[in-house]
């Protein structure tokens, strides 16, 4: 009677842990518990710790409060100003309600992927493509917005929407390259005309002031020639006077080529005669060379057959 009243007590006391493994629950720090007694909701939420429930009638179910971060297939698009573009994204979101997320929606994360997808092409066609590059804050708080707005009756809540890249065609980033680099030359030419202006200006208040005193402008000359002279290179620099430039202006072409004639000729023929004859070249005496007119160049040959004094 004693055996058998002990075994009785081996067997309810068994009987008791089992039941007590199961329905014992842990429930970590970041989920939150939902329980289901018979297939229908009870009230209240499970934190996190123990709980026990009814074994073989209540089940658990567990969820994970932590933000998740989910990324948005790359999607292909046309912008409003008929672009092709291919853009992807990345999602931030968490679950506010763990009863709404398990019974207003089957899968609450291929639920928000999908929503996400679907604004994603939803704002590429109604952006520009200048807003895609350059203005993706308003781009980023118009997607949220889009998939908040289903979300908040699923029990979840976005935290953030991020657009991560851009795809753009290999013409189209051709095309903006030559763009900007037409850009860059512009400004790079303003900037040098506005230098030549500013520059012209200070060089024309130099020659104001170097007007009162000429000495000043053989001094600048050789400045120059020094600076030019302390370099090592076989640069040989001659200063030429500006009056002679003013002569060679004021002087009839003909007059010019005959003077030139003049000069360079004479010498080559007297070399020429010595040569055959072995003797040094003649010394033109004084005088008897081409007569200088006035200006410096020799007279020009009486054409219309007069004897010399004919012409005043």
């Amino acid at each position: 009677m004693v055996e058998e009243l002990v075994i009785a007590v081996v067997v309810v006391g068994c009987v008791c842990v089992l039941y007590a493994l199961s329905a014992a629950r842990i429930v970590k720090q970041y989920e939150r518990g939902v329980v289901f007694r018979l297939g229908r909701l009870r009230e209240g939420v499970r934190g996190p710790g123990f709980t026990a429930i009814v074994p073989f009638v209540d089940t658990l179910r567990k969820v994970n409060m932590q933000i998740v971060t989910m990324p948005v297939p790359a999607q292909d698009g046309i912008t409003r100003d008929n672009v092709t573009v291919r853009v992807d994204a990345v999602i931030y979101f968490k679950v506010v309600d763990p009863a709404e997320a398990l019974v207003r929606v089957e899968d609450y994360r291929f639920a928000v992927s999908q929503m996400a997808q679907t604004s994603l092409r939803s704002i590429i066609g109604k952006s520009d493509l200048d807003d895609l590059l350059s203005n993706r804050e308003k781009l980023n708080q118009g997607l949220e917005l889009m998939i908040d707005s289903p979300a908040i009756g699923w029990g979840v809540q976005i935290d953030r929407v991020e657009i991560k890249d851009v795809s753009l065609p290999e013409t189209m980033k051709r095309s903006m390259a030559r763009q900007a680099e037409a850009d860059r030359e512009r400004r790079a030419r303003i900037i040098n005309a506005d230098a030549e202006l500013q520059a012209s200006k200070k060089l024309a208040e130099a020659a104001k002031e170097m007007s009162g005193q000429p000495a000043a402008l053989q001094l600048r000359l050789l400045q120059t020639v020094v600076a030019v002279a302390a370099e090592k290179n076989s640069t040989l620099v001659l200063p030429f006077p500006v009056e002679l430039l003013r002569f060679l202006e004021r002087a009839t072409p003909g007059e010019a080529a005959q003077a030139v004639r003049a000069v360079s000729g004479a010498a080559p023929a007297q070399a020429a005669d010595a040569s055959r004859t072995g003797q040094d070249a003649p010394v033109p005496e004084p005088g008897t060379g081409p007569r200088l007119s006035a200006t410096g160049l020799p007279d020009r040959p009486d054409v219309s057959g007069a004897p010399d004094g004919a012409h005043a």
